[in-house]
């Protein structure tokens, strides 16, 4: 049954396939299956163009299609960031670069404590006693790197 369906294969069926990416992709956003439902409607292209097409040949090149998108679409936001008003909204600890804040625990061997808004971090930096104002400089993991001011 499967063998028979798949001979019967016309670009119709690719393209309801690419709507139904699409479909998903607007349920489920991650800009993954927008570039998948792209393949599909270009294999449906590519059946229109050579419609003796094997039901081989079209899933090999809806594989092909869909590595070159995804491919073409890595490059493209290299060169073409998208910009956003809070470019850190998922990396929490550069959100505190340049802040000043006061030693909680002292910074011993390199390695102190902060109060921040309601979470405690640790500190890198040259040792100092508590109280003293630290301004952030950098991150490093989930460490903050600080230097007293």
């Amino acid at each position: 049954m499967l063998l028979e369906w798949s001979a019967t294969i016309n670009a119709w069926d690719w393209w309801a396939f690419a709507g139904i990416l699409i479909i998903l992709e607007l349920i489920l956003p991650g800009v993954f299956l927008l570039w998948l439902g792209i393949a599909a409607s270009l294999v449906g292209i590519l059946h229109t163009i050579f419609p003796n097409l094997g039901w081989e040949l079209q899933v090999l090149a809806f594989a092909g299609f869909s590595i070159a998108v995804i491919f073409l679409q890595h490059i493209w936001l290299s060169h073409y960031p998208i910009a956003t008003d809070y470019p850190n909204l998922n990396r929490r600890g550069q959100q505190y670069v340049g802040r000043v804040f006061i030693l909680d625990t002292p910074i011993v061997n390199g390695e102190g404590k902060i109060h921040v808004d309601d979470t405690i971090w640790k500190v890198r930096g040259a040792d100092c006693e508590i109280g003293t104002k630290v301004v952030i400089v950098g991150v490093d993991s989930t460490i903050l790197l600080a230097k007293s001011i």
